[in-house]
Formats: structure tokens, sequence, C-alpha cells
């Protein structure tokens, strides 16, 4: 693994700026779903699908141990993701907000 300062922005990586933008290229969960499949090992899609999984239940203030119970998630796991989402990019949020958005307007259809 590169060695990087954990200070520096993510506009000084340029690959992660080509990444976001392939990303948020693609018109489909379907498409990104591939994309994702293509490019990160089962190890670091589980690692993914488990920190976002628990977002949701942060946002609600469900407690770290009822989430790990729902969600067999660790509570280390758990942990991080709530002090990303108190002090990190604002991804989290952000991601959460729409992905509630577009279930209410299909649920909606």
């Amino acid at each position: 693994m590169k060695r990087r300062s954990i200070v520096e922005k993510a506009s000084e990586f340029p690959a992660l700026d080509a990444l976001a933008a392939a990303l948020a290229a693609l018109p489909r969960a379907d498409d990104v779903r591939a994309f994702l499949e293509d490019l990160c090992t089962p190890a670091e899609l589980e690692a993914m699908s488990d920190r976002w999984r628990v977002v949701p239940l942060l946002l609600k203030g469900v407690p770290y141990r009822e989430i790990h119970e729902l969600t067999q998630v660790s509570v280390t796991t758990i942990g991080r993701v709530a002090r990303t989402l108190e002090r990190g990019a604002g991804g989290y949020a952000i991601a959460a907000r729409k992905a509630s958005r577009a279930s209410a307007s299909n649920r909606a259809s």
C-alpha cells in the first residue's frame, strides 16, 4: 500500500478524482455494482457493504450493540463509521440522504 499523509486533500489525488467521476458517470445501480465488482476484491466489497449497511442505523440513533446484533458488523467498524459520520468529508450523509430520497420516490411510483 502506498504511504500518504492523511491530511492531504482528495483533490490532490487525481486518480481518486477520476474514480469519483467514473462512478458519477454510471447511470444505474446495476452499472455501479458491475464496476465495483470489477474494481474491488470480495473482501473490499464486503467491508464497504458492511460500512454502508450501518450508516442508516447510526443516523437513526440505534445503539452500537443493537446494530451489531442486527447486522453482525463488528462494534469496531460501527464505531469507525460513526466517527466518520461525525468528522469525515460528509459523503456518508450525502449518499444516505440521496438514497433515502430515491427509495421514497420509488415507493411513491
